[in-house]
């Protein structure tokens, strides 16, 4: 479909990104990630024929695209770029519509045929209803789906877009890219995009081409090649707060540990957070390494007590976090259920109650009776994180 050969792209002769081998085929979908500046919109303008290539070769279709008719090139290649140079008072309809230039001559004229194919265009995109609309008038996210369709109506075998994404809110930016799967995989057209969420890059895209320092880092599918080494050099994360299994980044956590919270299961995770975002340090576990909760204290740099997945607590992780319980002003107890792997960690909240410290829980009071017995009346009970966290003297922490 579309392949490069050793190209080098740049302006005015400086060389912005070299040495570019990228390949998409029919209906796969390319991402270009990497920081801003890294050069991802020059390559986008290179492929799309808009700046000349300092070296090397594009082919589309096995045709060096040099050779290829700017006229021709609008058949087989449409683009959704940032910048939007419409004209005011244009319909929904008079931006799609532009989409049929290359078939419809001078003039402009559109036949009963291309006005069906613009509606067909807009169904696509679900924004059918929006025709009559006022282009300006629209929200970003329905402002992209008007110029994907625009680019859909030109017939194209590849759509190239440009950080398509920004400024959308969560659900217009998973709605596109849906959209975009769903035309890659049902009428095979190739897609080539930059993106700034690593997140929906790695699970909606066939193939990712890392850029960094002006060349193209890794290149291939991203479950082979892309792990959290790559993703922090790539955005030099120097706390290496990408998570590859969860596709999230983390905020971390470098402050004196305070807190000590006994979680599993995903209880801790919102409770990580909130003592990160006010800067209390936090010890963990005991936490299974198989854990969800694991897997974010550990990306947030959280001092982890933790168990081989499916083995009891053991003597050596126990006695560990105990230790480093005496050194810890508050207790939480997220209410993580309990089971014949982890219960012991019921003993780190009996102990820490028998030491009088200060005990935080998520279970209501009967539950709390059962594995507590009498200490269960010195546990203060809440049920919302931000209640626990307000009704707590940070600055006694800091």
């Amino acid at each position: 479909m579309l392949k490069t050969n050793n190209l080098s792209v740049g302006y005015d002769k400086k060389v912005v990104v070299s040495d570019i081998n990228i390949e998409v085929k029919k209906g796969e979908i390319l991402c270009l990630l990497g920081s801003n500046g890294a050069g991802k919109t020059t390559i986008l303008r290179s492929l799309s024929k808009l700046i000349t290539p300092i070296k090397g070769e594009i082919y589309l279709n096995d045709m060096d695209i040099r050779h290829i008719s700017r006229k021709t090139l609008s058949k087989m290649m449409a683009l959704v770029l940032t910048n939007r140079l419409l004209g005011d008072l244009m319909t929904v309809q008079d931006v799609v519509n532009m989409g049929r230039y290359p078939y419809t001559g001078f003039f402009g004229n559109l036949s009963k045929k291309d006005l069906m194919m613009v509606d067909d265009s807009l169904k696509s995109v679900n924004a059918l209803h929006l025709k009559k609309r006022y282009f300006d008038e629209l929200s970003d996210g329905e402002k992209q789906k008007v110029l994907v369709a625009r680019a859909l109506v030109q017939e194209p075998e590849i759509i190239i877009l440009d950080e398509p994404t920004t400024h959308l809110d969560i659900k217009h930016r998973l709605e596109l890219m849906n959209i975009l799967k769903k035309l890659s995989k049902e009428k095979s057209i190739s897609v080539i995009l930059s993106l700034h969420e690593i997140d929906i890059a790695l699970k909606s895209c066939d193939k990712v081409a890392l850029v960094k320092n002006n060349k193209v880092i890794a290149y291939g599918q991203p479950e082979d090649m892309v792990d959290e080494n790559m993703i922090n050099s790539l955005y030099e994360l120097e706390d290496k707060n990408f998570n590859s299994l969860l596709g999230a980044v983390e905020i971390s956590n470098k402050s004196k540990n305070e807190v000590f919270i006994i979680g599993g299961g995903g209880k801790a995770t919102p409770i990580y957070r909130a003592f990160t975002k006010r800067g209390i340090g936090i010890y963990s576990g005991i936490i299974h390494e198989n854990d969800i909760d694991y897997e974010i204290g550990r990306t947030m740099g959280i001092k982890l007590f933790t168990e081989k997945p499916f083995e009891s607590i053991s003597d050596e992780s126990f006695d560990l976090a105990i230790r480093n319980l005496n050194n810890s002003k508050i207790i939480i107890d997220t209410g993580f259920s309990v089971g014949e792997t982890n219960k012991r960690n019921i003993d780190i909240i009996k102990e820490a109650l028998k030491i009088n410290k200060k005990v935080y829980s998520f279970r209501n009071k009967s539950e709390s009776n059962k594995y507590y017995k009498s200490l269960s009346n010195n546990i203060e009970y809440v049920d919302k994180v931000s209640k626990m966290v307000d009704s707590i003297d940070i600055n006694n922490l800091l």
